[in-house]
């Protein structure tokens, strides 16, 4: 196959946070005159990859012997957040506009590789451990052939016993459309033993298909945030915060006309656009981290998905997101088991947001907002910063149990 020349970063539904130096055009098959150059950039990437896996190999030899090798292959933006914010894991280099990205990581008795880049491209790259979890963007038509052509190479290396386990990371559809996979699932004949899959997808069965959160927006490189002192304790100069696109004839108009009639927009920091955009500026998203990070509250109203990469972000600076607790429309929690549907995940977690049903109901919500005192404020930002904190680990546990529970029992004998 031929090196990709394509970003891998999926697109979003929402802000853009990224410099447009940062993305990565789309390739096409016109002549490229620095495909040379990107050659021998991939090899020397795969040259690093191999002395990498020499030296776990080699490790040294007192050390206890690993239950569980797991190879990551990052192809999709949301497996950073899996490695980054839910495992805490380094990658190196940290230029995200590397060809190459690769970390390793060993928990308790399971050793994790993760690599990921546009070098990353099926029969490119040594193949490092007989466990594969594989990140998938399954969000549009496109992206799906992309995510198809990955899956057949992975049933090639189990057909020629190169892997023996897959697992799939999937960014699913917003609307929960994701019969896609199905076939490729062990359950219905093929050779993946588990999916974990964003928003509420209603085949979830907490036995071989998990659902996964959204997170942040990592392909618009959306930082790890560590809490400081200054967050949780300094009073903030907003009430609320939304920058974002407001659709026509969608909630968000709604949102925008109850903030003006009461006058409350003034109280909150509000940058409203028409149109989505992909690409932003370095100013910009250092705005809308300012807004969070300045705001006592941030809204949440629903895009395609109620599920969004706002909520996350919110929490990463103690920011109370107030979401709009309704179902959009399209497949998702369209069962028995999300019968308190939508954001099924972040409820059965306690996430301690504030949840709203209409935003006509926001003005008296502010004008309550007004009355807390700062030191009530300092304990609700520090309830949410350890609700969020604890959530990634409880995720990060759950994901290796899986792990362990599917690929463990046929190494037995």
């Amino acid at each position: 196959l031929p090196p990709a020349r394509a970003a891998w970063p999926e697109q979003g539904r929402d802000r853009a946070r990224v410099p447009a130096a940062e993305h990565v055009a789309a390739g096409g098959e016109d002549w490229n005159p620095w495909e040379a150059e990107e050659r021998d950039e991939q090899a020397a990437a795969r040259r690093r990859h191999e002395a990498l896996r020499l030296r776990l190999r080699n490790a040294a030899p007192g050390a206890a012997p690993e239950r569980l090798r797991v190879q990551v292959w990052g192809k999709a933006a949301v497996g950073l957040y899996l490695w980054q914010h839910i495992f805490e894991g380094l990658l190196e280099p940290a230029d995200v506009t590397a060809q190459w990205r690769e970390g390793s990581q060993t928990t308790g008795k399971m050793h994790f590789s993760f690599i990921t880049g546009p070098s990353v491209v099926p029969g490119y790259f040594s193949v490092g451990a007989e466990h594969v979890v594989l990140v998938l963007n399954g969000r549009e038509e496109a992206k799906v052939a992309h995510a198809t052509q990955w899956l057949l190479y992975a049933q090639t290396l189990i057909q020629t016993r190169r892997i023996r386990h897959v697992a799939v990371v999937l960014l699913g559809n917003e609307q929960c459309h994701n019969e896609w996979i199905q076939p490729y699932l062990k359950r219905n004949g093929g050779f993946v033993s588990l999916l974990f899959v964003t928003y509420d997808y209603p085949l979830t069965n907490k036995e071989d298909i998990f659902q996964w959160p959204l997170g942040v927006a990592t392909y618009r490189n959306f930082p790890v945030v560590e809490p400081s002192w200054a967050m949780l304790h300094n009073p903030r100069t907003y009430l609320c915060n939304f920058l974002g696109t407001v659709y026509k004839n969608s909630s968000r108009e709604t949102l925008l006309e109850v903030l003006k009639q009461d006058g409350l927009d003034k109280l909150c920091w509000i940058a409203a656009r028409e149109q989505w955009q992909p690409q932003e500026t370095n100013e910009s998203f250092r705005n809308y981290q300012d807004a969070l990070l300045q705001s006592d509250l941030t809204l949440c109203p629903v895009g395609i998905n109620t599920e969004c990469y706002r909520i996350y972000e919110a929490c990463s600076y103690a920011s109370v997101p107030v979401v709009e607790d309704v179902m959009t429309p399209g497949d998702c929690g369209n069962s028995s088991v999300y019968h308190s549907a939508p954001l099924q995940l972040l409820k059965t977690t306690g996430a301690p947001f504030i949840f709203i049903k209409d935003w006509k109901e926001l003005p008296s919500l502010l004008e309550e907002e007004k009355k807390k005192s700062l030191q009530e404020k300092i304990q609700r930002r520090r309830k949410l910063v350890e609700w969020y904190r604890n959530f990634k680990a409880w995720m990060r546990q759950k994901f290796i149990n899986a792990l362990e529970n599917a690929f463990l029992p046929s190494d037995k004998g």
